[in-house]
């Protein structure tokens, strides 16, 4: 079984066999959040998806002060560098790259491409594949783009975490399509509601979903309340 918590916007933390890993921890300043970070369970590895604020979030506090490991590109890895992370906790000592997979407590890391800004180096997106062969995709902030269909080739995903805002990413038609490229078995809507100009709720994401036809289910995750998934033939096996 493995626990999936979202503390809001692109905040993930997930709770799996041997690791605990949070996804661009994004609490102070996060209207949407509702998470004290010294209150989280202490996250053995912090991935951040590119280097803006509401994603870097507490990344660099959260390594000094609980020696989480970091794992960022690496030109955003040099910065969180510079900006206090000790090198020794990130992995490979200077990050990866887009393609690229390293793994971590039994979980393999591959990074994907992204197709959105960032100040150093370039947003990505990851595939975490779990001990037990569950998959899950946090896009990060993108656009959708068409080689999300070669990462559902590559990959048997059980779960997309996918954004669904509009004006910075994707939005909900972009977001129903992606699924349909990566076709994975169920999907979590992210990167909405929390800022007045972000689409405000699921409703038209969960639309488009249906009029595409698609088999994958939607999981709409309340902030702060986890979700259990476990490996099955047929879907994600979330609860």
């Amino acid at each position: 079984m493995h626990t999936l918590t979202w503390h809001g916007h692109a905040n993930f933390q997930l709770a799996t066999r041997g690791a605990n890993i949070i996804i661009d921890p994004f609490f102070a300043g996060n209207p949407s959040s509702i998470t004290d970070p010294g209150n989280i369970e202490t996250p053995d590895l912090v991935l951040v998806t590119h280097d803006h604020r509401d994603h870097v979030g507490d990344a660099v506090d959260i390594c000094r002060r609980k020696g989480a490991h970091l794992a960022a590109v690496v030109d955003t890895a040099t910065q969180l560098i510079d900006q206090g992370v000790p090198q020794a906790q990130v992995l490979n000592s200077i990050g990866f790259n887009i393609g690229g997979s390293l793994e971590f407590k039994g979980v393999t890391i591959t990074m994907t491409q992204a197709f959105h800004s960032s100040r150093s180096g370039v947003a990505v997106g990851y595939i975490l594949t779990l001990s037990d062969g569950f998959t899950l995709y946090h896009a990060g902030d993108t656009g959708i783009f068409s080689s999300m269909e070669l990462w559902g080739r590559l990959y048997d995903i059980d779960l997309a975490i996918l954004p669904i805002g509009g004006v910075f990413t994707m939005d909900p038609r972009q977001a129903a399509l992606a699924c349909k490229l990566l076709a994975c078995r169920a999907v979590v809507p992210m990167h909405w509601g929390s800022f007045p100009v972000l689409e405000k709720n699921t409703e038209s994401f969960c639309r488009h979903v249906s009029e595409l036809g698609l088999d994958t289910e939607v999981v709409e995750m309340a902030v702060g309340k986890p979700v259990t998934f476990q490996k099955r033939a047929d879907t994600c096996g979330c609860d």
